[in-house]
């Protein structure tokens, strides 16, 4: 491979072991003496700095032009109103009471340009910040978190995707879901991990997520967590719809009580160092095919 390869580790719904993946994949790459980043861009809950030490060596506040109206210029005629798709103007006419709400606001700027009587102006409000940490000479660790009680971690998720430089891998730790989010984290990827478990609700949820992956025309391949017997309908759906199974993790206590105490199973259970050594070596395969 000679090329910088981009991996997102998703799944459909919450909990299924995305971040262990995508930390335990990054561990191992960081051991190998390769240059590699791991971006967590799931900027609502950011989990993937409780498992190293790193030195912050960079931090970004992300910003949104959210409008401020002067209501002394204000006529009330609820053009801006009209225009905005995000019903983030509240006007009451009569009242002649108008008002922002900043976190419906996607900051498009529709609302200035229907004004005609430059009633409308911009302000800076933080919705988000990046960081990005020194985890070790060769491994950094970049993260999204978006301010409490924002609507959407969009903004804040393309901030860190490009908040980067261009290591021989970078591990995108996706956000759950099918939504924007999601679809900005894995648009530039050259692969995607799904991550899902052998249970209705994983197969409902890791359907979607091909579906989506489908539309966008991207590579994948399916690791299944905590595996405790063979799932006959996950397998069969698999199997029709050839898609090929990078690994499956077993429902192991050791895993649990290595995870719950902050710790990485590569590190810390020898055996399965090898199946993230060898999930690495199938993906690269993949990519290279």
């Amino acid at each position: 491979m000679n090329k910088n390869v981009k991996i997102a580790v998703a799944g459909g719904k919450g909990g299924t072991g995305k971040t262990l993946v995508a930390t335990n994949l990054f561990y191992v790459i960081k051991e190998e003496g390769k240059e590699v980043e791991l971006i967590d861009c799931d900027a609502e809950e950011p989990n993937a700095g409780l498992f190293f030490n790193g030195n912050l060596i960079y931090h970004s506040d992300v910003m949104l032009k959210v409008p401020e109206i002067n209501t002394s210029l204000c006529v009330y005629c609820g053009k801006c109103k009209e225009y905005c798709n995000y019903n983030a103007i509240l006007m009451i006419g009569f009242s002649k009471y108008i008002k922002v709400i900043e976190e419906l606001c996607h900051g498009c700027g529709a609302c200035s340009i229907a004004c005609d009587y430059s009633a409308i102006t911009k302000k800076n409000r933080k919705i988000g910040e990046v960081n990005q940490y020194q985890v070790q000479d060769k491994a950094l660790l970049t993260e999204a978190r978006m301010q409490v009680g924002v609507y959407s971690p969009v903004n804040t998720v393309k901030t860190a995707l490009k908040q980067n430089p261009h290591p021989y891998v970078q591990i995108i730790d996706a956000p759950p879901g099918t939504s924007c989010p999601f679809i900005h984290s894995v648009v530039h990827a050259d692969y995607v991990v799904l991550v899902t478990e052998p249970t209705p609700f994983g197969l409902s949820d890791l359907k979607q997520s091909i579906e989506t992956l489908k539309g966008m025309k991207k590579f994948y391949g399916v690791v299944i967590n905590r595996v405790d017997e063979p799932n006959q309908e996950m397998m069969q759906y698999l199997q029709k719809e050839n898609i090929k199974v990078l690994a499956q993790i077993p429902f192991d206590r050791d895993i649990a009580t290595v995870y719950a105490q902050g710790g990485l199973i590569a590190q810390h259970l020898s055996a399965y160092k090898k199946v993230f050594t060898g999930l690495l070596d199938l993906i690269i395969q993949e990519i290279c095919k």
